[in-house]
């Protein structure tokens, strides 16, 4: 790996240069969640409006499957040539995306526009990760845990309003509108505050690894999908083309890894027993998370007979327990270095939740549904982050981000199967009991089959009475049962090793920077330099004869010197 070094001497990681970044950081993550939970609101009326009810999981998989592909990606790459432009690049391409999407005509033009927000989105969740670890030490991490997670969970809080309000006041374009101020202004605040190394590669790019990783990846999506479909289903040609084109891109991917000068994902990981256990409980994690997410808002529109703002109000609660958890272990890690105990408690939490919300039905108090809630976000703010920084913390410091990225690309595979297989699940049940109830009223089958397609919540409430109340009864034998199946994929987090955690952060280990009471030293001596001629003169003599250690990087716009090979 190659590191430059600057005239001016090395990056100082002071105290206000770290929250200066982490303040790039924020805005990332609040572009990429907002519009995630704007959207999960908002879907029953896009796809109702768009038609295309009956392909409503399309809407979220093309944005998992997108995310999913380029997490490695992101991760190899910024370990390679840093990380600042990459995370601009992607802000970006996830505003560019929003306009497409806010002007999309048609069902699968939507998607499409997706999958490229998913392009983006997966970027800025990778990178910031990343960064964190590069800037701050595993051991003080969990303070900056909980500003990450606020940030998520009041972003989680502000989209469903939001999307609720868009579309019972305006249009369901303005979920889209939106990203596109919040995006320059994301753009803008990293353009003037991320202030990075760069590096060059000194290794051939495995370029083999990253297009058969992404063929592994579409296909095993693609086959469950048409597997689950009912036009295709698990017996159609189609359907196992993409899983023996899965099992062939595996096999090739896994004997490229072997031959790659710099693998996109080293084998080597899974060899570390920490990193296995981490990446397992997010797979599974991912798997429940985002299959019970997906279609919550849905439920509560439709099976609860609520608008689209009562249903973003709804997920408060949620939001509430992910944010109180998620500050609070992240503090308590820091102060005792003790992170085991969090993801046990949290994977038990999420399975109380979700066996209690397979007794969901439309006559459910709003009251218990909201603890339900809560209690499933409690759970799920004691792991998330808990594991990005257990995966973090178990490889060197030059893998950072590819660990990092590894790790939340398996979540994101379980989250894609999750809405996938689950969602399947719940779209054939609802169709199949769409359908009949519609021909029970008198509909001829052609007829209810296109009523399945384009029934969204204003269709609904505009019914009759009868009708209305089969239709809710229909979303909420579909969807409960399916929390049931969820459960046993959550029981992982008992395995979990202890280890301590680093007090080294990412740069400061492979010579990139200095941290700590030196850095804010430094910082005073390099301040008084440029006010005075002796202290310029000190500067000089502290730094040495080069300016700067071997091996160290200044900050990138300090102009360049020959680079220095470690």
């Amino acid at each position: 790996m190659t590191t430059t070094a600057h005239a001016d001497g090395p990056l100082l990681l002071t105290q206000k240069r770290i929250w200066i970044i982490f303040s790039a950081l924020i805005a990332g993550m609040l572009l990429s969640s907002l519009d995630q939970t704007i959207v999960s609101t908002a879907m029953p009326t896009i796809v109702g409006q768009l038609g295309g009810v009956e392909h409503q999981t399309w809407i979220t998989t093309a944005y998992l499957l997108a995310t999913t592909i380029v997490m490695p990606i992101y991760g190899k790459f910024g370990d390679v040539l840093g990380r600042r432009n990459l995370f601009l690049f992607a802000i970006a391409l996830f505003t560019a995306a929003s306009i497409g999407c806010a002007f999309a005509t048609d069902f699968w033009g939507s998607v499409i526009f997706r999958a490229m927000q998913g392009l983006g989105g997966g970027g800025l969740m990778i990178l910031s990760q990343a960064i964190i670890a590069d800037i701050v030490p595993a051991k003080e991490r969990g303070k900056y845990m909980g500003p990450l997670g606020a940030i998520f969970g009041l972003s989680a809080v502000a989209g469903p309003l939001l999307g609720g309000y868009f579309v019972d006041n305006l249009t369901w374009n303005w979920a889209f509108y939106i990203n596109i101020p919040v995006g320059i202004a994301a753009f803008a605040i990293a353009w003037f505050t991320l202030k990075l190394p760069a590096k060059k590669a000194s290794k051939r790019i495995d370029l083999p690894g990253v297009l058969l990783l992404s063929i592994a990846t579409t296909g095993l999506i693609f086959f469950t999908d048409f597997g689950a479909d009912a036009e295709q289903g698990w017996t159609s040609p189609l359907t196992w083309a993409f899983g023996v084109g899965m099992v062939l891109a595996v096999a090739l991917f896994i004997l490229a890894e072997r031959r790659a000068e710099d693998p996109i994902i080293p084998l080597s990981l899974f060899r570390n027993r920490l990193f296995v256990n981490s990446t397992a409980i997010g797979f599974t994690l991912g798997l429940g998370m985002f299959a019970a997410l997906a279609f919550m808002p849905t439920f509560l529109q439709m099976a609860s007979g609520t608008s689209a703002a009562a249903s973003g109000l709804l997920l408060v609660p949620m939001m509430v327990g992910l944010i109180g958890t998620s500050i609070y272990s992240g503090i308590a890690i820091s102060r005792s270095g003790k992170y085991r105990i969090y993801p046990i408690l949290g994977t038990s939490l999420t399975i109380v939740a979700l066996l209690w919300m397979t007794t969901l039905t439309a006559a459910t108090p709003i009251w218990i549904i909201c603890t339900q809630l809560f209690v499933f976000g409690a759970g799920l703010g004691l792991i998330m982050q808990v594991i990005v920084l257990v995966v973090q913390n178990s490889v060197s410091p030059e893998m950072v981000g590819t660990a990092t990225s590894t790790n939340n690309y398996f979540r994101e595979v379980g989250a894609s199967l999750g809405v996938a297989v689950f969602g399947a699940i719940f779209t054939s049940r609802l169709s199949e009991r769409l359908n009949s109830t519609f021909t029970s009223f008198g509909a001829s089958p052609a007829d209810a089959g296109q009523s399945t397609s384009t029934l969204d919540p204003e269709t609904l409430n505009a019914l009759p009475r009868a009708l209305r109340e089969a239709i809710v009864g229909d979303y909420a034998d579909a969807l409960a049962p399916v929390f049931l199946y969820l459960v046993p994929f959550l029981v992982l987090a008992i395995t979990l090793k202890e280890i301590p955690l680093s007090e080294t952060s990412g740069m400061v280990a492979r010579g990139e920077a200095i941290g700590g009471p030196e850095a804010e030293r430094l910082e005073v001596e390099r301040l008084d330099a440029a006010r005075t001629p002796a202290g310029r003169k000190r500067a000089a003599v502290a730094a040495g004869p080069s300016g700067a250690k071997s091996g160290e990087a200044g900050h990138p716009d300090d102009g360049p010197v020959p680079t220095t090979r470690r």
